[in-house]
């Protein structure tokens, strides 16, 4: 990869005294290649799993400790991940979802940060995601909240200089673009991405569970102004009634016009300036996501660094965590896969100066919360059931939040017995 002088450091900058630094407890560096040690393992997924063996030469180099990386696909990556900590076999390092924290933490396969220097420069509300009991299990790596992708011509045309940025204003704007290109639409949003719906949950105060965590919460008026919104931007044929698998390139569709605002994150980039020959840059821009009266907190992708709590090399795994977090070591990702840096230092670097990311580092600020439950994963699944059955009008939205509590009731059913026998708080 061309060096750019805005990426901070690069490999060579990754010097034996740094290494050293990372190391405390295992003595020189030279010490450990002289012994030949086993390579450490490390598992990732998606483009990070795909993207980490170039972060780990220097690594190698300082310290002379080899690491095996490991890609996992996404979607088999929670499964590979609880069946290695089943059989003990977990990786020594491993990189989770945010939200699958919680869950590792509960079920001992992780330890504890060891030192509160190491994620003393993260964004507050990104790291408190990664706090199980008062404690630190996980470095926050890389964030990736949602902003509006919105085509600057096509906005234009229908006066607006950028989106709004309040649900009354959103819809306005969404007729006065379908008013413009009737065969079109105007926002991409499909019915088996979550992470929109979650987002207008949260910005309406909707509290999910409740009773401990143990019991669905969405019979609810909050719940109910999320659905009753979501539902009209469908119904108003603003949004198509579609899946991503009938929308297999969402890139093209935006190039094309086919949507005018795509909800995303900010690896979307990478993509659009890639494929600049079908939408150059002038023609798209972000901004901060709409709310019920104001741009607010928003859910999104996030992704954290573990060590393995098997792990018979501790001091060593840490030491490579350290090195995968370190600004430096997130500039470099953030050219190659878009991810943005989960550490304030990281962006004072000019790399981060463009105006395009500026919605992205106002919106780190506000993340939306999550509940702090092991199956909030298969929670939000059922929320998405839950919409898509109101979109399709197979469901009222009463029926549908009816459903939901009892669906989620099941699904907590194990963690209720647990709370009301007194074994977890």
């Amino acid at each position: 990869m061309r060096h750019d002088p805005a990426m901070g450091a690069q490999p060579h900058d990754w010097t034996r005294r740094s290494a050293l630094g990372l190391l405390p407890t295992l003595g020189l560096a030279a010490c450990a290649r002289s012994r030949a040690p086993e390579p450490l393992k490390f598992w990732a997924m998606s483009y990070e799993g795909d993207y980490s063996p170039m972060l780990m030469p220097a690594f190698t180099a300082a310290t002379g400790i080899p690491v095996d990386v490991q890609s996992l696909p996404a979607t088999a990556a929670h499964e590979k991940l609880l069946t290695a900590q089943a059989g003990g076999a977990m990786p020594d390092v491993l990189m989770l979802y945010t939200g699958w924290v919680q869950e590792f933490a509960t079920i001992a396969a992780i330890a504890p940060v060891p030192s509160p220097a190491m994620v003393a420069d993260l964004f507050p509300g990104v790291l408190d995601a990664t706090r199980v009991g008062g404690r630190d299990f996980a470095v926050p790596w890389s964030v990736a909240p949602q902003v509006q992708f919105y085509r600057r011509d096509i906005l234009a045309r229908a006066g607006y200089s950028e989106p709004a940025g309040d649900w009354d204003g959103w819809l306005r704007m969404g007729h006065a673009i379908k008013r413009q290109r009737p065969d079109d639409f105007v926002f991409m949003l499909l019915l088996n991405w979550p992470d929109m719906l979650i987002t207008m949950l949260g910005q309406t105060g909707a509290t999910m569970l409740r009773d401990h965590d143990t019991r669905g919460n969405f019979q609810t008026p909050e719940a109910g102004a999320a659905f009753t919104y979501y539902a009209r931007i469908f119904a108003e044929g603003l949004a198509p009634k579609a899946l991503s698998t009938e929308i297999q390139d969402p890139v093209a569709a935006f190039a094309q016009g086919y949507f005018a605002i795509w909800p995303t994150g900010p690896t979307t980039m990478l993509d659009l300036h890639r494929r600049a020959a079908e939408i150059p840059a002038e023609r798209w821009a972000t901004a901060r996501l709409a709310g019920p009266h104001d741009v607010g907190a928003v859910s999104g992708l996030s992704t954290s660094l573990c060590v393995s709590a098997s792990t018979p090399r501790p001091a060593e795994a840490w030491a490579l965590v350290r090195h995968l977090s370190s600004p430096a070591s997130e500039l470099r990702y953030q050219t190659m896969i878009g991810n943005l840096p989960a550490r304030l230092s990281a962006w004072t670097s000019p790399q981060l100066g463009a105006p395009i990311l500026a919605p992205f580092k106002a919106q780190m600020r506000f993340p939306a919360t999550a509940p702090k439950v092991i199956e909030w994963e298969r929670i939000k699944l059922e929320i998405q059931f839950a919409a898509e059955r109101v979109v399709r009008n197979v469901q009222t939205i009463p029926q549908a939040l009816a459903g939901l509590d009892t669906r989620v009731d099941q699904l907590l059913a194990k963690r209720r017995a647990l709370v009301e026998a007194g074994t977890l708080a």
